[in-house]
């Protein structure tokens, strides 16, 4: 068994690989997460990433691949022994116990005595912001609350890891719009490192320090929230974060000296290597103005209006590009447009991401 060292991330997955019948769930994953690091693996059903969640926990083992915590690999040793903590989707409370008695079954190991079983089970319904719920049955209480009560349960043994797999998907919106925050605050508040599991865009970016996105099987890309959402890396990525446009066209040139051109607008990007194929950018619905006075900074092209799309406090504006090819403006203004309108779009040139090719 290999030593830790003081250097190793927390989490290491190193080249794992997991195969189902002819499906491949994890395709040479490889990733770290680092210690009190909130790390989300986001992507959509049969992406791999509950697969990978099962192989770091030791519900599944990887068919090829190493995974280490503390620089410690635990590949081969059984879920119980790997020190960690797991909330699944439904919440796995105990219908016949009170929430003092399902947040300390968490803690049936740890030689507690009486006192201080109660006062740790006191200290976890503070974290979550449940204090006074101690007798109460847990069946009586909502599903945000029950969900809480699962967190504590999980948290209660002081695990050096937190396994969540899309726990709060079973929520109405409001309810788990309130528990994205709540949950960032109770990682912030215990230091603990969190693996989380998604398909919803918006938790992703709104609670990880990094989001690793996959598609079937493959690591597309991992990168801080903000950087993920303006610099996409893949028509995968791009697409997959809602409100991008992916526009197809042609690289010519080589080098610092690569061209992107399409029927609408060329574009100097300078070198991109393992472009996509076929090649495109990406751009924001939001980076693109209608009717503006350009700046020296901006590309600017020609395009009419097909369909305009109320949605509350922005308005989406579908436009056919020169070669058929849709795009949309968001804006939160009004514009006094009509279908069939001829419009001069703009977009900041530094707002134009050249994509690469996917990973396979």
């Amino acid at each position: 068994m290999q030593a830790a060292t003081a250097s190793a991330p927390l989490l290491h997955i190193r080249t794992v690989w997991k195969k189902f019948g002819d499906r491949v769930t994890a395709a040479g994953v490889d990733l770290q997460v680092g210690n009190g690091e909130f790390f989300t693996m986001l992507g959509p059903s049969g992406s791999g990433k509950s697969t990978v969640l099962r192989m770091i926990s030791g519900l599944e083992q990887p068919d090829d691949g190493r995974i280490l915590i503390n620089g410690e690999d635990v590949t081969d040793l059984p879920p119980w022994k790997r020190g960690l903590g797991m909330v699944f989707q439904q919440y796995a409370n105990f219908p016949h116990m009170s929430v003092a008695q399902n947040i300390g079954y968490g803690l049936r190991r740890s030689n507690l005595d009486r006192t201080a079983l109660r006062q740790r089970v006191s200290e976890l319904l503070d974290l979550v912001s449940l204090p006074g719920f101690q007798n109460k049955p847990v069946t009586q209480l909502s599903g945000g609350e029950q969900q809480r009560v699962a967190i504590a349960r999980a948290l209660a043994p002081r695990p050096r890891l937190l396994l969540l797999d899309e726990p709060l998907s079973a929520l109405d919106e409001k309810i788990r719009r309130e528990m994205q925050l709540q949950l960032k605050d109770i990682q912030r508040a215990t230091g603990t490192a969190f693996v989380y599991v998604t398909h919803d865009q918006e938790e992703a970016l709104t609670m990880s320090d990094r989001v690793a996105v996959l598609n079937w099987g493959y690591l597309v890309q991992i990168d801080a929230p903000l950087a993920l959402f303006r610099q996409p890396r893949t028509k995968f990525v791009a697409q997959f974060f809602r409100g991008s446009n992916v526009i197809e066209g042609r690289f010519t040139g080589s080098g610092a000296q690569t061209v992107f051109d399409c029927a609408a607008f060329r574009l100097d990007c300078g070198a991109v290597d393992n472009a996509a194929n076929p090649p495109a950018v990406a751009i924001r619905n939001e980076d693109i103005r209608i009717n503006p006075r350009a700046t020296e900074h901006e590309t600017t092209f020609d395009a009419v209006l097909e369909r305009v799309v109320y949605r509350g406090i922005y308005t989406d504006f579908q436009f056919k590009l020169a070669d058929g090819q849709i795009i949309v403006a968001s804006a939160t203004s009004g514009e006094a447009l009509d279908p069939g309108a001829k419009v001069r779009l703009a977009v900041r040139t530094d707002r134009i991401i050249p994509l690469h090719a996917e990973p396979s």
